[in-house]
């Protein structure tokens, strides 16, 4: 790692993010039909349906950093 780089690569650049990504996997899990434990643990679910989860939600932050782009150079 290079100076300056966390270690922890789910270190967020805006914590105040942290409460709009959480909502946002909770509505990604809920579109795909994927049950999030209420116990905050993942390690009994499958990789396929975390890894759509994480696919989905980078998906549509792709589509909000595009629209903001758009909108800035209209």
């Amino acid at each position: 790692m290079g100076t300056g780089q966390s270690s922890n690569s789910n270190t967020l650049v805006v914590p105040q993010a942290n409460a709009a990504l959480d909502q946002m996997k909770y509505e990604v899990a809920q579109e795909l039909g994927i049950a999030i434990p209420q116990d905050g643990y993942y390690g009994n679910m499958a990789t396929r349906d975390t890894g759509a989860i994480g696919g989905h939600i980078t998906r549509k932050l792709v589509q909000i950093a595009e629209q903001q782009l758009a909108g800035q150079f209209r």
